[in-house]
């Protein structure tokens, strides 16, 4: 059951959204004691939980990094709280010291632990004098805090905070029984992005993810207040069920478009699509809620619990392919050391809690899907990496049940279109396609705080190809990032320069101008929309999807700064960006790539990189394929080719490219060896060799715009390559216009129509841009129609089918189906559908 928006929106800023959380009983101190000992129990678990040989790694983790804390406590030298932690100028160093404190307080509540930790007073009283001495040296002066990034003074410090506090409450009490309403007070005054001292859901800081946990925080802290406590954590889980509400991009609430919306997208920072960083976070937060809350008469889940069903189901699933979670969703992380794999951990711990709270069919999917994710992903999960030890519990049993069968929550073949957030997901078994895109609405890339320094082409059509059974950290993560050149993604048509990262500009990671009209600031609204995460200026991103097959296109643009250079400060850099109409066919054994209009109106030269994909140094690989006379050909070099093979001895892996209509292929691989730190300045200085293939064909400066057709084929054999000559799939139009595809064997047709005006192809005429996909089958067979906007803002698409009139056998609301003169005419009302696909099945 999903929360509908009507429902939230109706009740806001009255009384009626406070009904949906349950009011507990008068003076019923019973709840708020239950919701702090869930909160110990979530994060230290329980005698009985921790007794289990499975949590053994957890608990000698929890140790370790408790006992090094208070070592470098031992060590500290005259005004330092931790040695060598400098504090007073960094905000993430502060950070780190009241996360140390949470480390030490978090082993004397975990059972399990020595007892030289376990239960440990003089331990806790520590922990305490640490409180104090950074409240009044460091946290307690307003006057003097808030430096730097807002994020931590308004949730990361307040999340340490508040943990150790309830994991102390106890011991507080009793040794510095003002300690926590001054902490509150103080961690009240640090909401500046608020309103008096709480969330302002009409600040765009208190959003999505940020939301969920600034609202968490306050619960925690309205459990610890002697007043007053009960009125906070109703309104902190009054202002987080808004994070449930589905958004409406055509009815916004409070103008935010942060959050899950109906196709499975989730966006963060207004633009950015984040599924795998903040909306795992938001996961995470809101599951945890869930669980502190479970018992009290705060409690709530019966409700909530099938919508976060609906995220995993359709939101995170779709992205995970064999244990990984895709780059296309991972915004600035891309560039982070810790792998896709790690960043499942996450969610699978998620899922794990989320079960044991649905009932029925629901609870079995997903214990299903944890078991699948397990069983499919080529590195061992580890359970070890789960903030609590009764997750990794509820995990052991899970794994142990026999009557619960692996499954995912997906079918195998798959073609999802996230077009609120212009990602497209194309899955069959055997491999799984990914492709970013972005718009007008869509960030191009995330970068800030000198994370992904070369983003610029992220957003351009950038596509990963990930092939079963391999270890992605072999393909993809940040070696991927690291050693094949920004200018050179997989997929992407990029002018042939020189780009200087933010830093490089600006001599800091971001460009700071208070004084000018746009007010450039670390965290302005300028900064987000010219540095941070631009976003593109065409309209046209999108595409539609006909059962399990799909079409999607782009029309390429510059971004943002590009656009309004003219408005922007004199030492502000701006970029220009080529231009390409491009368009992805995705079928079964191929994904079709057409791509016209490929060049630059400034004159540079251009590069189309059809693939690139990287292997260890030492990897057996080789380079095969034929020329367009059919002759062999063994590369590396450049040649007219028909097709070209990519395989991996080593890695049982290989692929191949068949061009339809594209000029000379330069193909190689190259041994490239560069620092992690060339894609984020926090990474270590460590080098990385990867043997990188390029597969790319150039564009002379100066010349005419060209276009290029070619096919992806994943686990090619060359047999399957040499079929291509005279196989089923023909391009039918590769135009600015209109690019369209047939494929016989399919009974399968597919366009994108980019232009106003008329357009015909394959017995198929489109009035104006649209997505369309039609399948025939037989002669007199059944014929299914799929239809989108791309544009999001045309009210109406209208098609004719060619050929014998059509009746409709079935149709989605906004779909009509009459006869014409020379077919069958579709009409279908697109208004405010968002890029949604509208289908219809027709017969004779």
């Amino acid at each position: 059951m999903e929360i509908t928006r009507r429902r939230l929106l109706s009740a806001l800023s009255a009384a009626g959204l406070l009904a949906v959380v349950p009011l507990p009983a008068v003076g019923a101190a019973g709840d708020t004691a239950r919701l702090l000992a869930n909160t110990v129990a979530v994060f230290a678990g329980t005698a009985e939980s921790n007794a289990r040989p499975e949590t053994a790694a957890k608990l000698a983790a929890v140790e370790k990094t408790a006992r090094a804390g208070l070592q470098a406590m031992d060590d500290a030298g005259e005004g330092e709280l931790f040695a060598g932690l400098v504090l007073g100028t960094d905000e993430a160093s502060l950070n780190t010291a009241y996360r140390r404190l949470y480390e030490i307080a978090l082993a004397t509540r975990t059972p399990g632990i020595p007892a030289d930790l376990y239960g440990a007073a003089a331990v806790q009283r520590r922990v305490i004098d640490g409180l104090v001495w950074l409240y009044e040296r460091y946290y307690g002066d307003q006057s003097k805090g808030y430096y730097g990034n807002w994020f931590h003074w308004e949730i990361g410090i307040s999340q340490h905070i508040s943990r150790t506090l309830v994991l102390l409450a106890d011991r507080i009490g009793a040794q510095r029984p003002e300690l926590t309403a001054t902490y509150i007070a103080a961690m009240d005054a640090y909401l500046r992005n608020g309103k008096n001292g709480d969330v302002d859901l009409d600040s765009r800081f208190h959003t999505g993810a940020n939301l969920a946990d600034i609202t968490t925080n306050r619960i925690l802290q309205g459990a610890l207040m002697a007043d007053g406590g009960d009125a906070r954590i109703r309104k902190a889980l009054t202002d987080q069920l808004t994070v449930f509400v589905t958004v409406d991009p055509y009815h916004l609430n409070h103008g935010v478009t942060d959050g899950h919306y109906a196709d499975g997208s989730f966006i963060q920072h207004g633009s950015v699509a984040y599924t795998g960083s903040y909306g795992k976070g938001l996961l995470t937060r809101v599951v945890q809620t869930l669980k502190i809350l479970e018992g009290t008469g705060f409690a709530h889940g019966d409700e909530l619990v099938p919508t976060v069903h609906g995220w995993v189901r359709d939101g995170f699933a779709p992205l995970i392919f064999e244990g990984w979670m895709m780059e296309i969703v991972k915004g600035r992380a891309v560039s982070r050391t810790d792998s896709g794999y790690t960043d499942v951990v996450v969610v699978v711990e998620a899922v794990v809690d989320l079960s044991s709270l649905a009932t029925g069919a629901a609870a079995t999917a997903l214990k299903s899907y944890v078991k699948h994710i397990r069983a499919t992903s080529p590195t061992a999960l580890d359970p070890a990496r789960f903030v609590s030890p009764l997750s990794i519990v509820r995990y052991a049993d899970i794994i142990g049940d026999t009557t619960v069968p692996p499954a995912d929550l997906n079918p195998a073949a798959r073609s999802v279109a996230f077009n609120a957030m212009d990602k497209t997901v194309h899955r069959r078994p055997g491999y799984a396609f990914a492709l970013a895109r972005s718009s007008d609405r869509i960030s191009k890339y995330e970068y800030m705080n000198g994370e992904n320094l070369m983003p610029w082409f992220q957003g351009d059509g950038a596509h990963y190809l990930y092939l079963s059974g391999q270890d992605q950290t072999r393909a993809y993560g940040v070696d991927y990032f690291t050693t094949v050149s920004p200018y050179g993604l997989a997929g992407v048509t990029a002018p042939v320069e020189q780009r200087r990262t933010v830093p490089e500009l600006y001599g800091k990671p971001y460009y700071d101008n208070p004084d000018h009209p746009l007010h450039f600031t670390s965290s302005s609204e300028s900064q987000n929309t010219y540095v941070y995460f631009p976003r593109g200026t065409n309209g046209w991103s999108g595409g539609a999807v006909l059962g399990a097959y799909g079409a999607a296109g782009l029309v390429q643009s510059s971004d943002a700064a590009y656009r309004d250079r003219e408005i922007l400060p004199d030492d502000f850099v701006v970029y220009r960006g080529a231009t390409a109409t491009k368009s992805w066919f995705l079928l079964d054994d191929e994904i079709v790539v057409l791509a016209a209009d490929v060049g630059d109106p400034a004159g540079r030269a251009v590069t189309t990189t059809v693939d690139a994909r990287i292997a260890a140094p030492d990897d057996r690989t080789s380079l095969t394929g034929a020329l367009l006379d059919g002759s062999p050909w063994t590369g590396p070099g450049t040649a007219p080719l028909r097709w070209l093979r990519y395989a991996n001895a080593t890695r049982g892996t290989a692929v191949g490219y068949v061009f339809l209509d594209t000029p000379q292929v330069r193909a190689a691989v190259d041994r490239v060896t560069r620092s992690r730190r060339v894609v984020r300045t926090a990474n270590p200085d460590t080098a990385v060799t990867r043997a990188v293939l390029g597969v790319t064909v150039d564009h002379t400066a100066g010349a005419k715009a060209a276009r290029l057709a070619y096919a992806l084929v994943p686990n090619a054999t060359e047999g399957q390559l040499r079929s291509h000559r005279n196989g089923p799939l023909k391009v039918l139009a590769n135009t600015a216009r209109l690019q369209a595809v047939a494929h016989t064997g399919l009974g399968l047709s597919a366009a994108n129509t980019f232009t106003r005006g008329r357009h015909e192809t394959a017995g198929l005429r489109v009035e104006g841009p649209a997505s369309v996909i039609v399948r025939r089958r037989g002669p007199r067979g059944t014929t299914t129609v799929a239809v989108s906007d791309p544009t999001m803002d045309r009210d109406t698409v209208t098609l004719l089918l060619r050929g014998r009139t059509l009746r409709a056998v079935s149709a989605d609301p906004g779909v009509r189906v009459t006869p014409a003169h020379g077919g069958t005419r579709i009409e279908v009302d697109t208004h405010h559908a968002y890029g949604r696909s509208f289908a219809a099945t027709l017969r004779e």
